[in-house]
């Protein structure tokens, strides 16, 4: 069976996340419920509705987060010993090269990327570019709008 590389850092989030979620939102839903019940008819019952709505997305959640932590490989990438080399869980530096822009991104597992973080999947088309390659070296990258090209600035592996 293959198991999808975590990060230490992103497990901890996760089970954070996890741990909220069944002791903080998990209750607050069924109590949300309860007192929707209690206004009477639920066929029409807006407040219900919305509360049943947000249980089943919080049990979705709670399901895709226990299952991802169980089966995830975690990976803490402070103790990889791999020089300049990208690999999973680098925190690389770019320079877009037509446009001179650097741009920073962190190769993590699929459920903990983000990219308003900067944190970029490690299945994603920029992440696949980057793995292998050596600070220096330049990445092509199928994006949609065409081939980017991007050199690698830096490679760091801290938490």
């Amino acid at each position: 069976m293959n198991r999808p590389p975590i990060t230490a850092k992103g497990a901890e989030l996760l089970k954070e996340e996890l741990n909220r979620l069944k002791t903080v939102d998990r209750p607050r839903i069924i109590q949300a419920i309860a007192e929707a019940r209690e206004h009477g008819d639920l066929k029409e019952n807006a407040e219900y509705h919305a509360a049943r709505e947000q249980q089943s997305f919080a049990e979705g959640r709670i399901q895709s987060l226990e299952s991802a932590l169980a089966s995830g490989q975690i990976i803490d990438t402070t103790a990889l010993n791999v020089e300049d080399r990208v690999v999973f869980g680098a925190k690389v530096e770019l320079e877009d090269l037509e446009t001179e822009e650097i741009v920073a991104y962190q190769i993590v597992g699929d459920i903990e990327a983000d990219i308003k973080l900067n944190k970029i999947a490690v299945s994603s088309p920029i992440a696949r570019a980057l793995v292998g390659k050596e600070v220096g070296d330049v990445a092509v990258v199928k994006a949609p709008s065409g081939l980017r090209e991007y050199e690698i600035i830096s490679a760091t592996y801290t938490d």
